[in-house]
């Protein structure tokens, strides 16, 4: 597209190669960046235009990365996309969720670690038609799980629902189609959706069709236990990868 050829500069992200580590942690919310990069080594804000704020620091040595996405499949789709021309393989969203079966208000859980998640959103259908799975890489998944339970934290796997709307979740009965919304959400449940979030859908399908890796890890408001885990799965990943 034009605005490419006029600067190396990503169009949104305002970042080139070079910029980030090939890890990538993707929070929603652009002040949540600042808390993650805490984490890091010697991590360096790289550039905040809109919603998308980044920080680049290292775990072991190796750069790793922490773009907020802002709220929505839309806007994560645009950040994934130029961090994928720019260098970025591998991406693990950390957020925030709702509960959404019963298995998941247990409130012995920290969180969920999603698998996959339901197509809930309007952003992916067009990118390939809805039959298409959004679905998380394995190994990215594996590493969450692992690094969780080496910490005693307990994290539900499983699918959760991203949707393009905040308020037809927790106010169905004040929008227009409250019937539909309110049906859909009892076939979640009933299907045992783990979550309800904003963003994994996009994340999931966009990395699939690129050939990159991505997870998912929500909590229900522990954000240091979970930004924790995302960084020792990083670390494991990281491990992995250079025996590859």
């Amino acid at each position: 597209m034009a605005f490419y050829e006029k600067t190396d500069l990503m169009y949104h992200i305002k970042m080139k190669e070079g910029d980030i580590g090939r890890y990538v942690f993707l929070p929603g919310d652009p002040f949540r960046t600042d808390f993650i990069a805490g984490f890091l080594d010697d991590a360096k804000l790289v550039a905040h235009n809109r919603e998308h704020k980044s920080w680049t620091g290292k775990l072991d040595g190796v750069p790793v990365s922490v773009t907020s996405t802002g709220m929505g499949c839309p806007s994560t789709a645009i950040a994934l996309e130029e961090l994928i021309k720019i260098g970025a393989d591998t991406f693990i969203r950390i957020g925030t969720a709702g509960p959404v079966c019963e298995l998941s208000k247990d409130t012995s859980w920290d969180g969920a670690i999603c698998t996959a998640a339901v197509r809930d959103e309007g952003t992916t259908i067009h990118y390939i038609p809805i039959e298409y799975p959004a679905v998380a890489d394995r190994h990215v998944v594996a590493a969450l799980s692992e690094a969780a339970g080496k910490r005693g934290l307990k994290y539900l796997e499983g699918i959760t629902q991203s949707k393009d709307s905040f308020y037809g979740e927790v106010d169905p009965d004040n929008q227009p189609a409250a019937s539909r919304l309110k049906e859909r959400w009892e076939a979640w449940k009933r299907g045992n959706v783990v979550a309800s979030e904003m963003e994994a859908a996009a994340i999931f399908v966009i990395s699939s069709i690129r050939g990159k890796r991505a997870g998912a890890i929500m909590n229900w408001g522990k954000m240091e236990d979970t930004v924790q885990v995302a960084c020792d799965a990083v670390r494991l990943l990281i491990k992995q990868d250079k025996t590859q």
